[in-house]
């Protein structure tokens, strides 16, 4: 039983939504990573990846090592998202503060190939998640609306691509996070209008006409 003042009457908890982006035989689809539990409560229900804050670590460090624990990459969005502190939200007193990323598709794709994911991990598509654990679908849900919004405002969506992208490339991310097709012309007269990528000398060559590479400005 949980009482007022005890010294373990409440503990804290950082967990991360990690985006990333999979081929799969209808096009490419919003993936996030589950880990599935090994102990009660909830035992061998899928959870988000997760874990206790140590005393002598900050939050984003405590962040930071979740991803390296679960995906084994380094991400190219990291940003705290909220907290969540429902006092039924687990049998005992949990305060979990959460982070969403992004991973680039191309090094995840690769990871895997090479047999390199961490195990007990599996990837889900966004929008057919299996039953979660405590309230992480709520929180999973939040940090989709989230990512989902801030694509509508920002390039952000450019973390998901290598480096080096195609304004096609671009805007099927954007396509795919969205849900939803957007106007070829319209999209490239947004990106025309922006400082925030830099064409590069570098083209994307197939069955069609060259098509130039872009990066974010930071990366210039």
């Amino acid at each position: 039983m949980i009482t007022p003042g005890s010294s373990d009457a409440i503990r804290v908890a950082v967990s991360a939504v990690i985006f990333s982006l999979r081929s799969g035989a209808n096009g490419d689809r919003l993936m996030l990573p589950l880990v599935r539990r090994t102990r009660d409560p909830y035992l061998d229900a899928w959870a988000l990846p997760g874990g206790w804050l140590d005393p002598a670590e900050d939050l984003d460090a405590a962040a930071s090592r979740t991803l390296a624990e679960t995906t084994a990459l380094t991400p190219s969005y990291l940003e705290q998202l909220y907290t969540f502190g429902d006092v039924d939200r687990s049998p005992t007193r949990v305060v979990s503060i959460i982070y969403w990323a992004l991973l680039r598709s191309d090094l995840v794709d690769a990871q895997r190939s090479a047999a390199g994911a961490p195990e007990n991990v599996e990837w889900f598509d966004v929008d057919d998640l299996p039953p979660l654990a405590f309230d992480h679908r709520r929180i999973a849900e939040y940090a989709l609306w989230r990512l989902r919004n801030k694509v509508g405002y920002s390039w952000i969506g450019a973390g998901l691509l290598p480096d080096e992208f195609t304004l096609t490339e671009l805007r099927e991310v954007y396509e795919t996070v969205l849900g939803r097709r957007l106007d070829p012309s319209n999209f490239r007269r947004l990106l025309e209008g922006s400082d925030e990528l830099v064409p590069t000398e570098s083209f994307r060559t197939g069955k069609h006409r060259p098509a130039r590479l872009f990066r974010l400005a930071e990366k210039a």
